[in-house]
């Protein structure tokens, strides 16, 4: 019963000496919004985990600023997953449902053969595929059309644009790519076009 006492009185001179006791993570994490009598009493408390009003905003506009700079397709604009590849910006921007979530340099086919344009659906995934017309690695590949594929390059990576593709959407970033294969579903959307 002493020692109960005690560990009370602890915790209510913690209290008194303020919440500096607790870690600010911990006290972000558990601690609830409190009106205080220098805030407005007539706003109710937001609910723990809700971002402020202001902080949604903020994201709204960086996606908006995200979309121009990547000059995304409206056709990306979409719900589900989508592999937004622009040509002229030499980017792949990893969309779900409209937003923005990774993006990656990408490199394209030569004049002789190049990567077409349009908007197709992932219709087979092979993690580690080998090209069986050019006998090369193309790893984490995802195919849209035809042969072509979106895949990691190690040529790309080592040559950066000073070379091409037989056709297929290079990526020279194998962590990135990795990750976008492992969340790309066979059926999602590829949109590939030159703005």
């Amino acid at each position: 019963m002493g020692i109960l006492r005690k560990f009370g009185a602890t915790l209510t001179a913690a209290a008194f000496v303020g919440v500096g006791a607790l870690s600010a993570t911990t006290s972000a994490e558990a601690a609830p919004q409190v009106v205080t009598s220098a805030q407005n009493s007539t706003t109710a408390p937001r609910p723990v985990g809700q971002p402020p009003k202001a902080a949604t905003a903020k994201k709204a506009t960086s996606n908006s600023k995200l979309i121009a700079k990547y000059r995304i397709d409206r056709r990306c604009m979409t719900k589900g997953r989508v592999l937004c590849i622009n040509k002229k910006t030499r980017k792949l921007v990893y969309m779900v449902n409209g937003k923005p979530v990774q993006v990656m340099d990408v490199r394209f086919g030569s004049s002789r053969t190049p990567t077409r344009n349009g908007v197709f659906r992932v219709y087979r995934k092979s993690k580690n595929h080998v090209s069986s017309l050019y006998h090369t690695k193309m790893p984490y590949a995802m195919f849209f059309s035809g042969g072509q594929a979106v895949h990691y390059s190690s040529d790309f990576k080592a040559r950066g644009y000073n070379g091409a593709s037989h056709g297929c959407a290079n990526i020279r970033d194998k962590k990135k790519i990795a990750w976008v294969f492992a969340r790309v579903k066979v059926g999602d959307r590829v949109v590939v076009y030159s703005k």
